[in-house]
């Protein structure tokens, strides 16, 4: 049973090993090819996340096969720390993204988004200057916004009203529905011609045609993001579930061979607990 539990330890720590080779390299691959603020924001999560796991599974690894005792110790100690704080990011994830959702706009095939239909921590981690201008940087260098204006230049207003818009689509680059605006091909919206509605919205002043304003300022591109980044914490809380059962197998099965491999490690001259 022992030798089994080594012996699985050590075939999951060889693969966690070769899984942070390419981890790392994404993130050095970012490293020299950054020239936005969305490259540089990702890069060093990804590098220390596959460093982490590197030499996590390195420790495990060597634990488990020459049968360290204080070494298994300290890995499991680690993971059980992970486990912890994972649990904790997964719990808090699906937390502040259990509410809001894009509403659907009569005729069109967009939905459109508000800010306050998600959670506080989600609007105050957009509406933070600082944090905002980096987000409006990455939008405009992954260039959003153009690529939707080149895939419908050659659309009527009829076939655009009913795409399927992405929520950052939706919020950045066009005005809100509300607002009236006419379509025009491209990045082109005229105002209406009587203005009545729109000064109730204050995106509708916040519209521009010219491609590198557009409605960047405006509380929906906010809202698309949030609503973007809500759809991601998802479907990385729901991974890290996953993730968690596989950690939890690992160290229940860590313990078992820290608490029964006795004999292996005392002829190395380190005599297990009582």
């Amino acid at each position: 049973m022992v030798r089994l539990s080594n012996n699985i330890i050590e075939t999951l720590n060889l693969l966690t090993f070769l899984l942070s080779i390419p981890i790392i390299s994404a993130g050095i691959w970012l490293a020299v090819r950054a020239q936005s603020d969305c490259d540089k924001f990702l890069q060093w999560p990804i590098i220390c996340i596959g460093v982490f796991l590197m030499v996590m599974s390195l420790v495990g690894f060597i634990a488990a096969c020459f049968r360290v005792r204080w070494l298994l110790c300290l890995h499991l100690f680690v993971m059980f720390f992970l486990i912890i704080l994972l649990l904790c990011f997964t719990v808090f994830a699906f937390v502040v993204t259990n509410k809001g959702a894009g509403q659907a706009v009569q005729n069109k095939g967009y939905k459109e988004y508000r800010m306050g239909d998600y959670s506080k921590w989600l609007q105050e981690r957009v509406e933070k200057s600082s944090n905002w201008n980096k987000i409006r940087s990455c939008i405009r260098d992954a260039e959003v916004c153009k690529r939707l204006a080149k895939d419908s230049a050659k659309e009527a207003p009829k076939e655009f009203y009913q795409r399927k818009l992405s929520p950052i689509q939706s919020g950045c680059c066009k005005p809100p529905t509300s607002c009236g605006f006419r379509y025009g091909g491209n990045t082109e919206w005229s105002p209406p011609l009587r203005v009545m509605n729109a000064s109730k919205d204050t995106d509708c002043k916040k519209w521009s045609n010219d491609e590198s304003k557009l409605c960047y300022d405006c509380d929906s591109c906010r809202a698309g993001v949030v609503a973007s980044v809500k759809k991601d914490w998802q479907n990385v809380a729901v991974a890290d579930v996953v993730v968690l059962v596989a950690l939890v197998v690992v160290y229940s099965i860590g313990c078992c061979t820290f608490r029964n491999d006795k004999r292996g490690y005392d002829r190395f001259g380190l005599k297990g607990s009582p």
